[in-house]
């Protein structure tokens, strides 16, 4: 049990989702990962809004919510007893060296998902700094965003953003907003409600971690 009130296999659960980064069938999470989501578990997860969870087939399938991220990494900094036995070791020893790399860093822990799709940047010569993209694009991003947010850290959709950024092209944009969200007080997430997004929205999202993403926050204007 954690400090959040979650057991050992909720909390497990919601990490499998965050690493998936995308819906998985009940059948799954035993099938590839050994984890039984009980009646109980999947109810108390969905009335906590964590998970969202939908009938596919003869199935359900599973969602972790914004929600659920927040919780993952309250539960991840906290002190989680784990099943004796060498699995429940790992999982700890786990969850320490993600605790660390969160508390020396200061990262989100989204953040450890999204390292491996986001772009790697070549050094550039001193002399030909202003003329990289990415750095323009997202100086770009930043303009946009302010313009339609009320107050710092709004949720903004990028189905509004996109067209106030000139003629950049849909790689570069999505190139720059894979790597703002390695910047501090940056945030990059999917649209918790899926039935609310319109065609548009949808077409807008941004892909990485193996997740659409529909919505971005910027602490400072």
């Amino acid at each position: 049990m954690s400090d959040s009130g979650l057991s050992f296999t909720e909390i497990t659960v919601l990490m499998v989702l965050a690493v998936e980064g995308e819906e998985i069938p009940n059948p799954d999470l035993e099938k590839r990962y050994g984890v039984v989501l009980k009646k109980e578990s999947r109810e108390k997860l969905n009335d906590l809004k964590l998970i969202e969870s939908r009938k596919q087939g003869r199935s359900l399938v599973h969602t972790l919510t914004d929600r659920g991220w927040e919780e993952l990494k309250v539960a991840v900094v906290s002190d989680i007893s784990a099943p004796r036995g060498a699995g429940g070791a790992m999982s700890l020893a786990l969850l320490s060296l993600v605790r660390g790399i969160l508390t020396r860093t200061g990262r989100e822990l989204s953040d450890l998902f999204l390292l491996e799709d986001v772009p790697v940047v070549a050094p550039v010569e001193e002399e030909a700094a202003e003329e990289a993209p990415a750095g323009d694009i997202a100086t770009r991003i930043h303009a946009a965003y302010a313009e339609l947010a009320d107050r710092p850290g709004e949720l903004i959709g990028l189905v509004r953003l996109r067209p106030l950024l000139g003629d950049a092209t849909r790689e570069e944009v999505d190139t720059a907003l894979k790597g703002m969200v390695r910047t501090p007080g940056v945030s990059i997430v999917p649209e918790s409600n899926r039935k609310i997004l319109t065609p548009e929205a949808r077409a807008a999202a941004v892909t990485f971690g193996g997740q659409e993403k529909h919505l971005i926050s910027i602490e400072a204007l």
